[in-house]
């Protein structure tokens, strides 16, 4: 791997880890969607390929979708579980989460893959393909959970088995039509993103075991962004694509309408109008009308964004410069909604924001000039043995983890057993 390669991947991963680091303020399906849409616009930026130019919102929707089907799992208590002091629960809570993480990736990188596959000579049927992916979730969520009665996280959501049979539905999608790079793209964003979940839950008990004043949760949310990030990159740089055509003009408009429209107004409707401020603000004399204040100038912030994008990038053609913009701006626009949303105009500044501009300053630097992440000598088939083995080595090294955890630890606020010891 030469330098342009490896600063290829590290603009990926860590635009994909600051833009999901970032989503722990919002949460759910839209910040995902949001963090997983960024990740989607990296990828194609260091992609090198021209013919992508144009796809560019496609894909950055795709990821975005993705990515955020997954947010409508419940996870707190699987952290808990991977707190734990002893290895049965402590395993399993690592073992859930690279199970989570996994289907964020595997779904995300899956339609990351797809839209990339998705050539004149080789159409995806995506009118076909959603209803087998809600099929296959439907079946897998009454069939788990309401008919064995399995339970991952009880006594919260049990959407996690509504991902398994979305990703399963995929794979075989996958399968049954040959589509061996997407098939990769698919698996190894799944391995990225779990790995990176659990480890970043072993990252965020080391770092409450030793009293660590920062924002350990951020840290968790960070991994998973990267590896995943990581994840679907090396699945789409060591592939080998045909040559994609334009899209037509009216699916490049509809992708943009959704990521600069409809997106950014579902967050704010979610997350920063006035009754979401108010809760934070409770304590304080005035909190109406400084709920207002935050809400009304978290919407400036957004119009701002979406206008100037829209001019920027509405009927233009595509190329590296207008990429790099939409990236960079639609990071901008989100980090300082994330600021106004933890307290910014009441004089809150918190080190893990800075640390996103940082990021942001960094990939600004790193995307000055082009890149081209794609490996020399690529493949397009899918080696089982290398992926079962891929797998069982992260659950070694999550065991290790896990050892390592409960020799370093006793009891910690907010550990919780699966299984009674």
């Amino acid at each position: 791997m030469d330098k342009q390669q490896r600063l290829g991947f590290l603009v990926v991963a860590m635009a994909l880890a600051t833009a999901w680091a970032i989503r722990g303020q919002f949460g759910h399906e839209q910040g995902a969607t949001w963090a997983g849409a960024i990740g989607g616009l990296a990828l194609i930026l260091v992609s090198g390929r021209k013919d992508w130019w144009a796809k560019l919102p496609l894909v950055a929707l795709a990821s975005g979708i993705g990515w955020g089907v997954g947010g409508m799992i419940s996870y707190g208590q699987v952290v808990g579980y991977g707190r734990a002091d002893n290895f049965p629960n402590a395993f399993y809570g690592l073992g859930m989460l690279f199970v989570i993480g996994g289907l964020f990736g595997l779904i995300g990188g899956g339609l990351v893959g797809l839209t990339l596959d998705d050539t004149p000579k080789k159409k995806v049927q995506w009118g076909s393909l959603t209803a087998q992916l809600t099929a296959g979730g439907v079946i897998a969520y009454y069939f788990l959970v309401e008919q064995i009665g399995f339970k991952m996280t009880p006594p919260r959501s049990e959407a996690w088995a509504v991902c398994l049979g979305i990703g399963l539905a995929m794979l075989w999608y996958m399968a049954r039509e040959g589509r061996t790079n997407a098939l990769r793209v698919a698996l190894f964003s799944m391995f990225g993103g779990g790995f990176g979940f659990a480890f970043g839950n072993f990252l965020q008990t080391m770092g409450h075991t030793y009293e660590i004043a920062f924002n350990m949760w951020n840290v968790m949310e960070y991994s998973i962004g990267f590896f995943g990030g990581l994840g679907m990159a090396y699945g789409v740089f060591s592939s080998e694509w045909e040559i994609s055509v334009e899209p037509p003009m009216r699916t490049q408009h509809l992708a943009l309408v959704v990521l600069l429209l409809f997106i950014p107004a579902i967050i704010y409707r979610e997350s920063l109008a006035p009754s979401k401020f108010i809760r934070a603000l409770e304590d304080l004399p005035n909190a109406v009308d400084l709920a207002r204040f935050n809400a009304h100038i978290s919407l400036l912030v957004l119009v701002v964004m979406t206008v100037f994008l829209i001019y920027r990038l509405w009927n233009k053609a595509w190329n590296y410069k207008q990429g790099v913009w939409f990236l960079l701006v639609y990071l901008t626009g989100y980090t300082v909604i994330s600021y106004l949303k933890t307290g910014l105009l009441q004089g809150e500044l918190h080190l893990n924001h800075h640390l996103y501009l940082l990021n942001l300053l960094l990939l600004g630097f790193l995307l000055r000039k082009p890149l081209v992440a794609f490996f020399e000598n690529r493949v397009n088939v899918v080696e089982v043995k290398k992926f079962w083995a891929i797998g069982l080595g992260i659950l070694v090294v999550l065991a290790l983890l896990c050892v390592l955890s409960i020799n370093l630890h006793e009891s910690l606020p907010g550990a919780h057993d699966r299984f009674p010891m």
